[in-house]
């Protein structure tokens, strides 16, 4: 780790300090402030370009030179590839929360369905991550047609999409103050809602509805679309043509949704090998990849021993299965990088090894040394 500890001011001496110190390789970096405090981590393909260009930056107008003029140091970390220094960015933002990256994120271009915690959990749609009391699922592209599910799906079992602060108060629960409440929305009087704000759904019933829906997400179960072609069927056969119209679209709208749960899930599941990805100087290092997370890595193997070794790596996570298809919230970043970086280098897939081969493959490879 390289560390240039230079008064605020000293933006001259720092710059030649990049010029003399820092390499044209991939790398992490982080700029802290004068208290010690990392306030911005980066990645670069090219570090000593990457850092160069934070001094050619306008100040105010770019977010490169307000960094630089808050930063009072810069440390660095060489990776072996641009690929080990997108996870080692990743993993150093999720460390340190720096404010500069929390504050300027870009926005996402994807959109996960959210379960809540709590009594009564709530089911909506958001793209950043909530906390790991949030269960999330997808991701899916199109925000818009994915509320439109969401919304049917909660209308059809009545749960509620209110404020994640309305007090819930089941219909078993002692009545205290001397009466049920209304609920806090129109909802429950168009059927769209079972109230859990005002007394009128026992929490077993709700937590039933609840699952159902989660069966649903997780492509476990179809009634909530069995129920829509019922009403649709029987609203045609009563020649209420418009009623019929009306249950048609929400039909559209669960099955696009069920459909892109599908898709979801197939997508993730794929991020499940070995991967080898090449360094810049030949420093090889393999990743095993499980469900869209990176599980283990390590050097590349390439005596007996080390085959032997990151065999036992392969074995233990090819037996790891999730619960359930919801990704944790402490992953997603993680999942959107692998997602993203297989999309933008396809040819690395010709470096990947499905992990059910990756026994026999290295057991070759041995023999054959």
């Amino acid at each position: 780790m390289n560390t240039l500890a230079l008064p605020l001011t000293s933006h001259d001496a720092l710059r030649r300090r990049v010029c003399a110190l820092a390499e044209n390789r991939p790398a992490v970096y982080r700029m802290l402030d004068a208290s010690g405090r990392v306030i911005y981590v980066g990645k670069a393909k090219r570090l000593r370009a990457r850092l160069l260009s934070y001094f050619r930056a306008r100040y105010p107008e770019t977010k490169a030179a307000r960094i630089l003029n808050a930063a009072a140091d810069i440390q660095w970390n060489p990776a072996p590839s641009e690929f080990s220094a997108l996870l080692g960015e990743l993993r150093q933002i999720r460390r340190y929360r720096p404010p500069f990256n929390v504050r300027m994120n870009r926005n996402r271009r994807v959109a996960f369905v959210k379960i809540s915690a709590g009594p009564a959990p709530k089911i909506y749609v958001g793209g950043s991550p909530g906390g790991d009391h949030v269960r999330h699922y997808g991701p899916y592209a199109g925000v818009a047609r994915v509320k439109d599910g969401v919304r049917v799906l909660n209308d059809l079992l009545g749960l509620r999409d209110c404020g994640l602060t309305m007090p819930v108060t089941f219909s078993e629960q002692p009545d205290l103050f001397g009466g049920r409440g209304r609920s806090a929305c129109l909802r429950h009087d168009f059927g769209q809602c079972t109230a859990p704000c005002a007394g009128s759904v026992s929490e077993e019933d709700y937590q039933r509805r609840l699952a159902e829906a989660v069966a649903f997400l997780e492509v476990r179960a179809l009634s909530p679309l069995d129920r829509v072609v019922k009403e649709m069927t029987t609203s045609s056969d009563r020649q209420e043509y418009e009623l019929a119209a009306s249950w048609r679209r929400k039909l559209d709208s669960l099955e696009w949704l069920l459909a892109a749960s599908v898709r979801a899930q197939a997508a993730v599941a794929a991020l499940s090998f070995v991967y080898t990805d090449p360094g810049v100087y030949g420093d090889e290092r393999a990743y095993v990849i499980r469900h869209g997370t990176v599980r283990a890595e390590a050097p590349a193997p390439r005596t007996p021993i080390e085959r032997e070794a990151f065999d036992s790596l392969v074995a233990e996570h090819l037996a790891w299965q999730p619960e359930s298809s919801a990704i944790p919230a402490v992953t997603i970043d993680e999942t959107l990088l692998l997602m993203e970086w297989f999309r933008r280098h396809p040819s690395a897939l010709h470096r990947t090894v499905p992990l059910a081969e990756w026994p026999a493959l290295s057991a070759r490879a041995r023999a054959e040394t």
